[in-house]
Order: structure tokens, then C-alpha cells, then sequence
């Protein structure tokens, strides 16, 4: 099986949602399925039903983040030399030449990623266009809503 790139930083924050899952909302889960239960009859309990769907549901989620954890590759950029190339972990700022306008990337494993925020996943056309090419490189990227033109202003490894 392939490791899977995460950065130091999302290893962390996937280990503390891991633990809150595990250690406050499992907890929360068994006693809203035991006060549920003590409403009586389960056939037409809602709030029972409710509850053990959640409970499913926070379940697959602890088991996906435990299989990522085991199966991470975790990099730390900080200890990787600026070159001005384009790495995993990298924070990138380019200059989207169609909008006039800058923009910050961070390139992140799936598990980490938050577009909304400038963590941009690994696997994404984007991220695939930028990977491997240098400060002042202008690139064209295709992508599934069409080209974008970029010029890549900086590298860094924060």
C-alpha cells in the first residue's frame, strides 16, 4: 500500500480531532443512546435511531482517520531547503494572470485539505500544475472548469 503525503502540521490536527472524537463525542454518543433506551420501545424510538446513525457515522470517521494516520507519510517542510522549487508542504504565492490578482496556496495531503482557507490538496490540478516548477515559472494548468494562467511569485517553507 502507498503512503500518503500529510504535512507536521495536519498530522497534529488530525491526531487532536482523532482524540476528540474518541474522548468527548463517543462518550456523548453512548450517553444519548442510553437515555434514548430509557424511553422505552426502540421500534419507534427517533431519537434512539438518531443517535445510532451518529454513532455510526463518528465511528467511520475515527477508523478513517486511524487507517490515514497509520498509512501517512509525514513530511515536515520546514526541514527541507528553499530552493524556490515548488514542494509538498509549500506555500506558494502566484499571480492569477486572467483575474489580475495574487493568491496563496498551501499544499496539503486530502486530509488536511480547506480550499477556503488556501490548503489545496496534493491531488488537485492545481496543486499537480505547481509541483516541481520555480519562482518566476509562468504556467498554464488545465482543470476541469478550464485553463488557468499563473506566475509563481514565491515559495515558502512555513
Amino acid at each position: 500500500m502507498s503512503r500518503t503525503p500529510l504535512t507536521k502540521q495536519g498530522e497534529i490536527l488530525i491526531k487532536e480531532k482523532l482524540s476528540n472524537l474518541k474522548f468527548v463525542e463517543r462518550p456523548k454518543i453512548s450517553e444519548a443512546i442510553a437515555e434514548a433506551r430509557a424511553h422505552g420501545d426502540l421500534k419507534e424510538n427517533a431519537e434512539y435511531h438518531a443517535a445510532k446513525e451518529l454513532q455510526g457515522l463518528i465511528e467511520a470517521k475515527i477508523g478513517e482517520m486511524e487507517s490515514a494516520l497509520a498509512n501517512a507519510q509525514v513530511i515536515d517542510v520546514k526541514e527541507i531547503p528553499e530552493t524556490g522549487r515548488v514542494v509538498f508542504g509549500s506555500t506558494i504565492k502566484i499571480y492569477d494572470v486572467d483575474n489580475d490578482k495574487e493568491i496563496t496556496y498551501k499544499i496539503v495531503g486530502n486530509l488536511e485539505s480547506d480550499p477556503e482557507n488556501g490548503d489545496i490538496s496534493i491531488d488537485t490540478p492545481i496543486a499537480q500544475g505547481l509541483v516541481g516548477k520555480f519562482v518566476d515559472d509562468e504556467i498554464k494548468i488545465e482543470t476541469p472548469s478550464g485553463n488557468l494562467n499563473f506566475e509563481i511569485l514565491e515559495v515558502k517553507h512555513i
